[in-house]
């Protein structure tokens, strides 16, 4: 499955940091596709697989009436039985080839990158997209070190797929980011630590049209 690097201009990432309920969850997401997301990631690193397997279904029923996209982030199971749009995996979850076998050739994968060759790798493995950083120092990811503009740079320059950029990106520093030959950032306390999602969301799609290529 092929993505419209468009969709990508602003790509959602949930965090449970700012809501204590799937309810408030689903309100948040529904709010930054409202305002321009046009993909959306689930991301729940400390839930049990029934529950997030809940919650999935009903992201996944809220993507699709909004029209976005829904990306389960590294439970392949997941994404198999909700019948998301994709998977997104990181370097260190199940390699991309394997991904693809159990997920067929409908479905996106999404593949993080923090070099050249892991870029390359990820491609040659089946990635529909990839997502590069960390872009800035993050509060989200503590261990994810910051990469390079020339080494962004030199990932777009290398790849033929829709490349993103995440990791501590926010309004006050995403257009930092033009002339890297970026499609678009990823977002996640940009657009969901914010009182207003929606408005967050149409302020940093306007300025990730600036530096989309």
């Amino acid at each position: 499955m092929k993505i419209d690097p468009k969709r990508l201009r602003l790509y959602a990432v949930t965090d449970r940091a700012w809501t204590h309920d799937a309810e408030g969850l689903l309100r948040q997401v529904a709010a930054a596709v409202d305002g321009g997301a046009g993909i959306v990631q689930l991301r729940e690193k400390h839930m049990g697989q029934a529950d997030f397997l809940a919650e999935a279904e009903r992201f996944v029923a809220l993507c699709r009436e909004k029209g976005a996209v829904s990306i389960i982030n590294d439970n392949v199971e997941i994404a198999a039985q909700t019948g998301a749009d994709g998977v997104h995996v990181g370097q260190e979850d199940l390699e991309a080839g394997r991904t693809r076998e159990l997920l067929g050739p409908d479905k996106l994968i999404g593949v993080s990158a923090h070099s050249v060759e892991e870029a390359l790798a990820a491609q040659a493995a089946g990635a529909d997209y990839l997502g590069v950083g960390a872009a800035f120092v993050t509060g989200t990811k503590t261990d994810a070190k910051p990469i390079s503009r020339e080494t962004i740079r030199a990932i777009t320059a290398a790849v033929d797929i829709p490349v993103v950029a995440i990791g501590g990106i926010s309004h006050d520093n995403i257009l930092e980011l033009k002339n890297c030959g970026l499609d678009g950032v990823a977002v996640v306390s940009a657009l969901f630590a914010q009182a207003d999602v929606k408005a967050a969301a149409e302020e940093l799609l306007r300025l990730s049209e600036e530096i989309a290529r």
